[in-house]
């Protein structure tokens, strides 16, 4: 059974700093891309940022230049730090592995979420 927890969020002022972690385990072989999700109240949820195990990236516009993803494919980690957050970053984070290959076949799986507030 694949899972995915995530950790990092909480509560910061404008103009600051968080970094989020995903850690995936498993009888897990190999995740095609990571990533990270958002939502907000009300809204739907949307791609925030993703990698691939080469390392390709891809931003959504509103985070390009201040929020930066990474990964450790021996560790089946991904990370998110992100600089300068704004209000209206605020929402749940979500951690989303696709193209698992593990001992249960091959799939795509979520976190549970974190929450992360950006307010004064």
């Amino acid at each position: 059974q694949v899972q995915l927890v995530e950790s990092g969020g909480g509560l910061v002022q404008p103009g600051g700093s968080l970094r989020l972690s995903c850690v995936a385990s498993g009888h897990i072989f190999s995740i095609y891309v990571m990533g990270w999700y958002r939502q907000a109240p009300g809204k739907q949820r949307e791609l925030v940022a993703s990698i691939t195990s080469g390392g390709s990236t891809n931003y959504a516009d509103s985070v390009k230049g201040r929020f930066t993803i990474s990964r450790d494919n021996a560790k089946n980690t991904v990370n998110l730090q992100m600089n300068s957050l704004k209000p209206e970053d605020t929402a749940v984070y979500y951690c989303k592995a696709e193209g698992v290959r593990s001992g249960s076949g091959y799939g795509t799986y979520w976190g549970q979420g974190t929450q992360v507030t950006v307010s004064s």
